[in-house]
């Protein structure tokens, strides 16, 4: 190929590459189809028609309670066949035996012997020097055994006079506790000393009265101060020869010159061993019992 020729087809292709590019036809993008789910084509409802809904479970009905005729009590609580004479309210009955029973240890120190014999017995222990023997337990029941011996004539009284006739219906609730209280009023004032109800009816306010008219509210007080006197007079009885005892171990050691000796260390198994011989437990038992009989 010459020269000129060659320069030819490069001007061509150089000046005519605008005109080509320019009347290029431009591609068309063409669309991809896409593809529709299946429809799926409802019947229309008609307006008249609700759809039905499920009908709920009926409930049981209630079991109709039996019902009582208007005069018939619903409540009917008796005590006792309701024709006793004379008689306290079943309620006010309740609340007397409750009370009684709440107070009755009260009423077996106060009322009875037992105050006497538990002094005397704990002045024993005191004056044999030994606190803690015997126990107070020991010494409390022996008080109550011999409060029930001594009392014994009085609980029968009032078994017999009182509540035997209560329980036969013979008397009425009021009558019995009259009858009751009157053997333990006249067991009080045979221990009382005079003295002592002339004191209480001064501080009373009242007057010189006849001994059936003394009111309990004075005759339990006096029996009471007057037990405390007694027992304590028995208590000093007793009190005496233990201390002699006492007297001659501290001045026979002191003559032999042991003063640093203690004379209860001495004196202990002394009195121990005299109690023991002359029988103590029983002269002081007896002692107490005999103090009741006059």
């Amino acid at each position: 190929m010459s020269i000129p020729r060659a320069l030819a087809i490069f001007l061509i292709l150089t000046l005519g590459a605008p005109f080509l590019n320019a009347q290029a036809p431009t591609p068309i993008p063409v669309a991809t189809p896409l593809v529709q789910p299946p429809t799926t084509v409802v019947a229309p409802i008609a307006p008249g028609a609700p759809a039905a809904q499920p009908t709920p479970p009926t409930p049981a009905a209630p079991r109709p309670l039996p019902v009582l005729p208007p005069s018939a009590p619903l409540v009917n609580f008796q005590i006792g066949a309701g024709n006793e004479r004379e008689n306290l309210s079943t309620a006010i009955q309740i609340v007397i035996v409750m009370t009684l029973l709440t107070l009755s240890p009260t009423l077996i120190m106060l009322m009875t012997s037992f105050t006497r014999i538990v002094i005397v017995l704990g002045f024993v222990r005191t004056a044999l020097g030994v606190p803690s023997a015997p126990a107070n337990q020991l010494l409390i029941g022996l008080s109550l055994f011999l409060t029930f011996f001594i009392m014994a004539p009085v609980y029968e009284q009032i078994q017999k006079e009182a509540l035997t006739p209560y329980f036969n219906e013979q008397i009425g609730s009021s009558e019995a506790m009259e009858r009751a209280v009157e053997p333990i009023r006249q067991f009080m004032l045979r221990q009382t000393r005079p003295g002592e109800i002339d004191f209480f009816l001064e501080i009373a306010g009242m007057g010189p009265t006849e001994v059936k008219d003394l009111p309990l509210r004075v005759v339990l007080p006096a029996f009471v101060v007057s037990e405390l006197r007694t027992a304590f007079q028995m208590g000093f009885l007793i009190f005496i020869p233990f201390l002699v005892i006492d007297f001659l171990v501290a001045s026979t050691l002191m003559s032999m010159g042991m003063m640093m000796m203690p004379p209860t260390i001495v004196a202990l198994p002394l009195k121990l061993l005299l109690f023991v011989l002359v029988d103590g437990w029983q002269l002081v038992v007896r002692s107490l019992v005999t103090s009741f009989s006059g």
